[in-house]
């Protein structure tokens, strides 16, 4: 029997299946349309070519189309779909409406899509006679990636995850027997609390650009085996990698200041296996634009090149599938569930390695490769080296992150380094020191032939003053405790010099110098800071009570490194003197307001200012999620989280088991009317009058729905203090909101309405008496010099720009 369910607003699911069909098929069309116009030899090849781009245009409507219909859903809170219910509620204010979009996997791979659907367009603009040939390759990838989020089954298999999928599609519930179940679901399951942050926002579509951008390249590299233009591909695919690298490298320094902001591990890099799987093909990227260069200007590593720019793109499959398949469920706090999609992923990249090993394989014996080896003082002979020490660094980092796809492979239990953090430093720094050194000492040699003399009077005077500079640095940081630490801050200041004596050369008039020259020293200065602020990184929160907070905090938390403050108190800390001032609220975060002063030996007051790290008590995940707060200065930053809060009252939530009423004595529910007096131990309390237009923060009312507040004045302690709880008819749910006098340690909740009495109910909560001081468990740490990191990072990106719009006029000249 057919229910016909109420209040489903099905449309805008069915528009948006529509569009992802639209999506698929013109990606084919495109994808056979571009391929038969590079093959076609007559006139046929424009019709083609015609009709390739018509459909990529359209693709990319249609994606356009796919993204409105779901962020229509999102945004209207239509709950009857599993994707708005399970990402997102209505308590989220709109910018995190927006973070709910990619939370999941079928939102994430519409980005890519999309993405992917722009650049396309871009390249049938730019790319002129590679169009045909490029563009086939990338309506090959979109073809892929509209199989994503298709949903549909063949013969029984499943294809893809469609977002427009219904609520009661998605799970079976006995709730779904009845048309009305819609009046049941008063919210959604909400955003991941780690996601609630701003840098979200902005976070994955830069990231999913950059990982969309590495196609551009990779196309150039097989159209060029393809059509055995062996040697051309190279100048207008320079500007796409380097564009590639650019973006994808902001994309992963927003992660690092998004796990900073918003993460309380207290750090910027934790080398989890996402952010391992984002770095991997931006470092052989890095290679492959160097080597690209390189053959560019002598000829050189012609089959290092084009290899190192296939593979990047391979690896941004190998890390969606690590990052989708679910495999890395153990291993990281950031990877999706597996969605079933772990043989399409596998077959999407399977498909482009085949397709490069053969086209390879093919064109072996004609490609490009010079006889005569490389002069030791060239550029590109190490440019050459140099790409090679970043492919070693990165299969050093896949190796380690790839254990589970071990394991699930061959069958065995290999377990993570116990230390994942100086597992990976004690190799990395390693390959950062030859990294930054020849990145210094590269720029003084010249392509194909340099004068020796010339070169080694400019290596020892940068030489010398880097030691110097270093001595400073390692004296001033107090690094002198680890050689290898030593030795890096000297490779980035060395980079740094030779890279400024090269950019001075700008400033005289040779500005094509200047691209490579700035990018090298803002990453230097990113390792510098990186290396500084991992390493003299300091807790100022020391507990020196020997007094912990039981052994489920100690878990998670070191007790040593965290101190309690409770109301008004002040506590020292290091140099300042801390506050907890109390906490506000605003949706479901909880901001704790701590106060820093720096007070001097005459008792003046030199710093004062506020942080509010906050906490969302999330019953879902069964913890507090902290977030913490920062106040960022010239040389370092205080940064602060709270471990640890009084469990808080969301009106009808109990969090790991508990309520927040476990803070006070039993309740005393009192009948009243609007007048009447009810007396605590610290005083009296009058019921005022009552609000019969109440509002709530983030919460629509329907029509029929009343929302009543009940006026109260508290008397207590010589003060009075004003109170609104509030009692909430929403369709058939009744809730309550309770508002906390915590100078009065009162909670007070409205819970009922009784017309029958013409009475109202209002229940009072009551601190014990000798537990009326409210309190946090507090972290703090100093970050010393962490805006060299930060700092690094603009100077870097300035760099590629410069570099792009170098190589983008070359390429239009050629």
């Amino acid at each position: 029997m057919d229910i016909h369910y109420a209040g489903e607003h099905l449309l805008p699911g069915k528009l948006g299946q529509l569009f992802i069909v639209l999506s698929f098929g013109t990606s084919l069309i495109a994808l056979f349309s571009y391929y038969f116009a590079t093959t076609t030899k007559d006139k046929l090849d424009l019709s083609w070519n015609r009709l390739g781009r018509l459909a990529y245009r359209l693709n990319l409507v249609s994606v356009i189309g796919i993204g409105a219909c779901l962020f229509y859903i999102i945004y209207n809170h239509l709950f009857e779909y599993h994707y708005a219910w399970a990402h997102s509620s209505k308590t989220l204010p709109v910018y995190y409406i927006v973070s709910c979009f990619w939370e999941g996997q079928e939102g994430s791979f519409w980005l890519w899509t999309f993405w992917e659907a722009v650049l396309g367009c871009i390249v049938i603009y730019k790319a002129k006679s590679w169009e045909n040939s490029v563009m086939t390759i990338i309506s090959l990838s979109q073809v892929f990636l509209a199989t994503m989020i298709i949903g549909v089954e063949v013969f029984g298999a499943k294809i893809g995850s469609s977002p427009f999928i219904l609520l009661r599609q998605a799970i079976e519930a006995p709730i779904f027997s009845r048309a009305d179940y819609l009046s049941l679901i008063q919210d959604g399951n909400g955003l991941n609390p780690l996601l609630q942050n701003y840098w979200m926002v902005i976070h994955p579509p830069t990231l999913f650009l950059g990982f969309a951008s590495m196609v551009v390249p990779f196309a150039y590299g097989i159209a060029a085996l393809w059509q055995k233009r062996y040697a051309d591909w190279v100048k207008p695919a320079l500007p796409w990698a380097l564009f590639a690298v650019m973006v994808l490298g902001t994309g992963i320094i927003m992660g690092s200041f998004w796990a900073y902001e918003a993460l309380n591990f207290g750090g910027f890099w934790a080398w989890d296996p996402v952010e391992n799987a984002s770095i991997i093909p931006w470092l052989t990227l890095i290679a492959g634009v160097h080597v690209m260069i390189a053959y560019k200007n002598s000829g050189h590593s012609y089959f290092t090149a084009i290899f190192l720019i296939i593979i990047s793109f391979i690896l941004v499959l190998y890390a969606s599938f690590l990052t989708r398949s679910g495999i890395l469920g153990d291993t990281s706090v950031h990877a999706f569930t597996d969605l079933g999609m772990s043989g399409q992923l596998l077959i999407y990249m399977f498909a482009f390695i085949i397709l490069a090993a053969v086209l390879i394989i093919i064109n072996w014996k004609h490609l490009p490769i010079t006889k005569k080896d490389e002069d030791t003082y060239s550029r590109e002979f190490w440019l050459f080296i140099g790409a090679i020490v970043l492919v070693v660094s990165c299969i050093q980092i896949i190796a380690t992150t790839s254990i589970p796809v071990y394991n699930k492979i061959f069958g065995t239990s290999i377990a993570p380094p116990t230390n994942i953090i100086q597992h990976y430093n004690k190799w990395q720094i390693a390959f950062a020191f030859a990294i930054a050194t020849i990145s210094a000492f590269s720029q003084f040699l010249k392509y194909k032939k340099t004068d020796v003399r010339k070169f080694l009077i400019s290596l020892v005077v940068s030489f010398v003053m880097a030691i110097l500079l270093t001595a400073v640095v390692v004296y001033i940081t107090e690094i002198y405790h680890n050689v290898m630490y030593v030795l890096l801050t000297w490779a980035a200041i060395f980079s740094i010099l030779c890279n400024a004596k090269v950019l001075s050369e700008a400033f005289k008039g040779k500005w094509k110098l200047s691209g490579s020259a700035v990018a090298h020293i803002g990453f230097a200065f990113i390792l510098i800071g990186a290396l500084i602020a991992a390493a003299n990184n300091k807790v100022i929160s020391l507990n020196n009570t020997g007094i912990g907070f039981g052994d489920e905090f100690a878990k998670n938390n070191n007790p040593r490194e965290n101190i309690i403050l409770y109301k008004n108190e002040p506590t020292k800390m290091a140099e300042y003197t801390v506050t907890y001032k109390g906490d506000s609220t605003s949706g479901v975060n909880t901001y704790y307001k701590v106060n820093y002063k720096v007070i001097d030996a005459d008792g003046k007051v030199k710093e004062n200012f506020n942080l509010y790290p906050n906490a969302q008590q999330n019953a879902k995940m069964k913890q507090i999620i902290a977030s913490p707060d920062t106040k960022h200065y010239l040389l370092h930053d205080v940064y602060t989280h709270v471990s640890s809060v009084p469990l808080k009252d969301d009106g009808h939530d109990d969090h790991e088991g508990h309520s927040d009423d476990e803070n006070y004595n039993k309740p005393i529910v009192h009948e009243v009317s609007v007048g009447d007096t009810v007396r605590f131990r610290e005083g009296f309390l009058v019921v005022k009058s009552l609000n019969k237009n109440a509002t709530i923060k983030d919460i629509t009312l329907d029509k029929g729905d009343v929302a009543i507040g009940m006026n109260i004045e508290v008397d207590a302690n010589n003060a009075k203090y004003q109170a609104e709880p509030i009692f909430l008819i929403k369709g058939n749910t009744k809730v309550d909101f309770g508002k906390k006098v915590d100078e009065a340690g009162l909670k007070l909740r409205f819970t009922n309405v009784l017309p029958a009495k013409d009475k109202l109910e209002l229940t009072v909560y009551e601190k014990p008496k000798e537990d009326k001081k409210d309190w946090i468990v507090l972290k703090a740490i100093t970050f010393p010099y962490i805006n060299l990191f930060w700092g690094g990072t603009i100077i870097m990106v300035i760099g590629f720009l410069l570099s792009i719009f170098r190589r983008a006029k070359e390429s239009k000249r050629s």
